[in-house]
């Protein structure tokens, strides 16, 4: 895999994937930037979060298990020095649907213990918890 990232002036940076989509990067104003696009940091924590839903979905429909709504709400603690890298994450699966508990956590499993390469790749300690229907669990890995 190969990935292109240009300058666009200022701090500004377009990324270009092999699929052909764009992404646009840059600093906040107080860096010295024009807040034109999402932070480097930020994208991280998006790809954390759409590789696992990716997974996860994937194994709930082989499951025949299709939820109403499915969303994952991600956070990451840095450290205080440079390079100032993420220390901690938890990623939180929030879904709604008639999904049972157990294969809900199965398939956060396989995708948190298995597939997910992105959250693979990373040095940081993560936690994982849900809520189905409004009902909160945690996921022990």
């Amino acid at each position: 895999m190969k990935t292109t990232v240009s300058w666009t002036g200022n701090l500004s940076f377009k990324g270009q994937s092999p699929s052909g989509h764009e992404v646009i990067m840059d600093a906040n104003e107080t860096a010295g930037g024009n807040n034109k696009g999402s932070r480097p940091t930020e994208l991280l924590l998006h790809a954390v979060a759409g590789c696992t839903a990716i997974d996860i979905i994937l194994i709930l429909k082989k499951m025949r298990l299709q939820p109403e709504s499915f969303e994952i709400e991600t956070t990451g603690d840095r450290a205080e020095d440079h390079p100032k890298r993420f220390t901690d994450l938890g990623l939180k699966y929030v879904l709604k649907g008639e999904l049972p508990q157990e294969k809900v956590i199965k398939a956060i499993k396989l995708s948190t213990e298995k597939y997910c390469s992105v959250s693979h790749s990373l040095n940081a300690r993560f936690t994982y918890s849900y809520s189905i229907n409004g009902i909160e669990g945690t996921v022990e890995n």
